[in-house]
Formats: structure tokens, sequence, C-alpha cells
């Protein structure tokens, strides 16, 4: 099924109201995410503080049919994060829809980790997700409704070797955001979590190379990493289907849950 034909992007678009705001949108997911929205007529603001491909994702959206705004900001600045909020709100309209997509991997053992890699992985994975949810929220719950998506990871979840400050940022990213859906439930507001596995994307090639995508299907008995039991990684557009199935009033009485997308790799864990 294509995300532009799919029941879930025609719930979507149908709202003329919403305003979409995507953070991580220069590429990845997060770019595949902006993509599925801007389809289906959601007008939609790309964030990210990679600016060049922002400016290159945006003038590829430029002419469809809800608009597209970039903005350069860095989700590790608080104040960086409320002056682009406010930027979308006065250009494009009150922002309806968030999805939490920014994020950066260090790997390496836990006891080989520097400062440095793990104050990023956290700054930008964890007080990032912080960040945009705080300033959105504070816009969405005076109008009493608005949806929350965070993409987290299989990780945060399942144990990974070499991949523990990825893995605890991510952990710390998906409970705030099911507590912050606790908290906004009261004003109609819903905050989901995504947790994709291995997926087709230049994080994951940044891993092992062109080796990634076989160790991930086939397992690393050696980490004690299991195999992905539907024999395929993720493509980015099964991330992205998720994520708007979880936006839209399609899932209307679903928040505070934790969606894997992952080919079975934690094994349901």
């Amino acid at each position: 099924m294509s995300i532009e034909a799919s029941p879930t992007a025609t719930a979507l678009g149908a709202d003329r109201s919403a305003v979409a705001v995507v953070t991580g949108a220069a590429g990845g997911i997060g770019a595949v995410v902006a993509r599925a929205l801007a389809a289906t007529g959601v007008p939609v603001a790309l964030l990210d503080r990679d600016i060049m491909p922002l400016w290159e994702l945006a003038a590829e959206l430029d002419g469809s049919a809800g608009g597209v705004l970039a903005v350069a900001a860095d989700v590790t600045d608080s104040a960086d994060v409320d002056s682009a909020i406010a930027k979308v709100e006065a250009e494009l309209g009150p922002v309806t829809y968030l999805v939490n997509g920014a994020g950066v991997l260090r790997s390496g053992p836990a006891s080989e980790l520097t400062d440095e890699e793990w104050d990023i992985t956290f700054a930008v994975n964890t007080s990032g997700v912080f960040h945009v949810s705080r300033a959105v929220s504070r816009v969405m719950v005076p109008r009493g409704r608005g949806s929350i998506v965070t993409i987290a990871s299989n990780a945060a979840m399942t144990p990974r070797a070499s991949m523990a400050a990825y893995a605890a940022s991510k952990a710390a990213s998906s409970m705030f955001t099911k507590c912050l859906g606790l908290e906004l439930a009261r004003h109609g507001i819903r905050c989901n979590v995504v947790a994709p596995g291995s997926t087709r994307t230049p994080m994951l090639t940044a891993l092992q190379g062109d080796a990634a995508e076989r160790a991930s299907v086939d397992g690393t008995p050696d980490t004690y990493r299991v195999g992905i039991p539907l024999g395929r990684i993720a493509e980015p557009a099964h991330i992205a289907e998720a994520v708007l199935f979880l936006l839209s009033d399609r899932s209307a009485h679903i928040t505070m849950h934790d969606l894997t997308v992952d080919g079975g790799a934690s094994l349901g864990a």
C-alpha cells in the first residue's frame, strides 16, 4: 500500500486546519516522514540544523498542496526551538502534529565512550525531544487538540552491545513521551512512540558499512543479537506509515503507546 493512497493518509489530509512539524527532516526517516505528510496535503514545517539538505527537501516539496516551510533549528538549544515553533505558527498556522525525528548515533563499548559522545547523544535524542515537545505542547494545550509521535528505537527495550548511549537515550525519550501523554490526555492531546528496528538509512550504513544490512537480518550471536524473523530490514516508508497512523484520527483512542516496527527483531519484548 502506498502512503499516498492509504486510508491513514486520506484521514490526515482531510483536516484542512492541521499543520505538522517534523524534526530531523533533512535526511533519513525524518525526510521520508516529511514527504509522506506533504503528500497528504498537510502543511509541513521541516526542522533541522543540517541546512543544505533541508533547503533541498523544501525545494523538492515546494508546491505541495499544503505548503512547506524550512526552519534551521538546533533541537539541543531550547531558545532556538522556541523561536522555530513561533515561526511555524506565524507562517504556517497552529501546530497540530509533531514528529520528533531528530537523532544521532554514537556506538562503541560503554567503557570506551567519551563524555562528548555521551553528552551529544542525550542532547539530541533526549533533550531535543523534551525541548520540541515542550514548546509544541504549550501551544497545543489551549486549543485542546494535537498528536505527538516520537521516533525512538527497539534498542530502547532490548539491550544492544556497543549501543549503550543510543539505547539509553532512546529509552529516556520514549518514557518522557509516555509521561507527557499522561499529562496531556485531559487536553485531548495524544503522545505515542514508534520504535523502529534496523532501517535502510545512512545511520545503519554508518554502523558497519554495506555489511550492516546482512548482519541485521542474520543476527550476530557473538553480541547476543538475534536476526530479523521477517528476513529483511525496514524501508523508511514502513516507519513513516506507522508514524502517520499514530498521528491521525484512525488512532484516536491510542495514547502512551509504543509501536515497534522491527520485523520481529526484538521478539515482541
